[in-house]
């Protein structure tokens, strides 16, 4: 599990793994706009974010359930509702 659970870690792990899984050339953590809409402006697709939704849920631990995909639009409330989740367990 990422060290760190603070919503800046996490932002910053959910975009190297968006990198690392959708194999992003041109795009590092530091340059990954939290903000930008991951359906609208990078183009993820549904099996893209249910392929990083899984990887999301070994990681931390949590169970991400698919009625809620259309709320993970950018890395940062992807990094919100994971931190909700952790706060929720524990």
């Amino acid at each position: 599990m990422p060290a760190s659970h603070d919503v800046k870690g996490i932002v910053r792990h959910v975009a190297e793994i968006i990198i690392e899984e959708l194999k992003l050339e041109d795009v590092t953590v530091e340059t990954f706009n939290p903000d930008m809409d991951l359906v609208d402006e990078l183009g993820i697709d549904s099996m893209d974010l249910a392929t990083i939704a899984l990887v999301l849920q070994d990681e931390y631990r949590i169970m991400i359930d698919e009625d809620d995909y259309p709320k993970l639009k950018t890395i940062r409330l992807i990094a919100e509702y994971i931190e909700e989740k952790i706060a929720a367990k524990n």
